[in-house]
């Protein structure tokens, strides 16, 4: 075994060392505190609603460690194992060896749709187990089979040609390759912002206009007061596969929607909904999404670079495993390695998104109302049974957001909200 084989190693058992150490720890982090609602939240949460989030968050770690060990087993059989050697050939067998883009497209499609049926128990037991134990399911069978088919469709037409123009120009080998490379990517994204509103997403879900309501008054007169102008309020029915609520912004520019969970609406109150509603327009005006794709750009300008600089590196192929050394195993294995590499960076990643909810929430509280932000947060921690009490480190690796505690001590120091 070469020596860059043993650094895999060691690499695959750090992060899965790491990531389980997280896991344990979150654990007991909140098993310690399921007795007792926290302080703050004494007056809101009921103890019967803070220990059910508190079984709810240990069921979903207990599931995140067989993932974890089935995901590190996958990756060992593919790499080390000579699993991408084996599928390699029975696409080079399939393609018929006379094109190596065709080639390196059967064997990545071939090596997704692998992938996904190794994940897809997890999956089964996540939505029929798991959130069907804790009252949050509403998805039939047919439903999540229809979602599998339909998902792996889009998938497919939106893959190949970015995947087929990838492999096309790495197979080119110019200097500027990976460039070229890197300004198809950043083209593919921006017209997937344009395309997922309008075309994607109502392949999944029905989105309606905003009815005339109370609810509707208020974000109306918010949109008018903050001067922001959108293609349209729009309800997504998303009790049709979860009880979990949740409302987004999608689109860019003028074609840019609000999209609301009609679970969510159910849940809050008109002014609760407008703060929510105030709180997505935050990010907005402070140009976080801006902010985030220039990082996004950045960040794959960087990778694409190293995969170029891998391409013709030997010793990253045989390090790995892999006898075929080409752009389509080279693409292979840098996605399955470079996560591996990139786990050190996700509290820097989750830090910035903090930093903008924190200040998405202070834009909330001058244009509506930060206790009725507050509220609206409780609300939806106790609907969707998110932990109190997480651990801190854990927080760092896995949450965008700021943890509940700090996240309503921040609003409740900003005007208008009640100490």
């Amino acid at each position: 075994m070469s020596d860059i084989s043993i650094a895999f190693l060691i690499l695959v058992a750090a992060n899965l060392t790491i990531k389980f150490w997280l896991n344990r720890r979150q654990a007991a982090q909140v098993k310690q505190h399921a007795a007792q609602v926290p302080a703050r939240f004494a007056a809101v949460i009921t103890l019967e609603a803070h220990q059910k989030a508190a079984a709810y968050t240990r069921a979903k770690i207990r599931l995140s460690q067989i993932s974890l060990v089935i995901d590190t087993a996958w990756l060992l059989l593919l790499t080390l194992g000579g699993g991408i050697n084996l599928i390699y050939g029975v696409a080079t067998a399939l393609a018929g060896n006379e094109s190596t883009l065709i080639t390196g497209l059967v064997f990545l499609i071939s090596l997704g749709i692998l992938s996904g049926i190794v994940d897809l128990p997890v999956s089964i037991y996540r939505q029929f187990g798991l959130e069907a134990r804790f009252g949050f399911n509403r998805m039939t069978p047919a439903l999540f089979i229809t979602d599998l088919l339909r998902n792996a469709l889009v998938s497919l037409i939106i893959a190949l040609p970015l995947l087929a123009l990838i492999l096309w120009l790495l197979d080119l080998a110019t200097p500027m390759s990976w460039l070229w490379a890197w300004l198809g990517w950043m083209v593919f994204n921006a017209l997937l912002l344009f395309i997922y509103p309008v075309v994607i997403a109502p392949l999944f879900n029905k989105f309606t206009p905003m009815p005339d309501s109370a609810h509707k008054q208020k974000l109306d007169a918010l949109l008018q007061r903050c001067g922001f102008s959108a293609a349209g309020l729009f309800v997504m029915d998303g009790s049709r596969r979860s009880a979990h609520a949740n409302a987004y912004f999608t689109g860019f520019g003028k074609h840019r929607r609000i999209v609301l969970f009609d679970t969510l609406i159910s849940q809050l109150s008109p002014t609760q909904l407008e703060a929510v509603l105030a709180h997505e327009i935050g990010h907005y005006q402070r140009q976080h999404l801006q902010k985030r794709l220039v990082l996004m750009a950045a960040m794959s300008l960087a990778l694409l670079w190293a995969l170029f600089q891998l391409l013709h590196a030997p010793w990253f192929y045989s390090g790995l495993g892999v006898d075929s050394a080409n752009p389509a195993t080279a693409l292979a294995l840098f996605s399955m390695a470079m996560p591996l590499c990139l786990l050190p960076l996700t509290p820097l990643s989750n830090a910035l998104s903090r930093k903008h909810e924190y200040e998405a929430d202070a834009y909330a509280a001058q244009h509506s109302s930060a206790q009725e932000l507050i509220d609206a947060l409780i609300t939806m921690y106790r609907e969707n049974a998110a932990t109190l009490t997480p651990d801190s480190l854990y927080s760092l690796f896995h949450d965008s957001h700021p943890p509940a505690t700090l996240r309503i001590a921040h609003l409740a120091a900003q005007p208008g909200a009640h100490a």
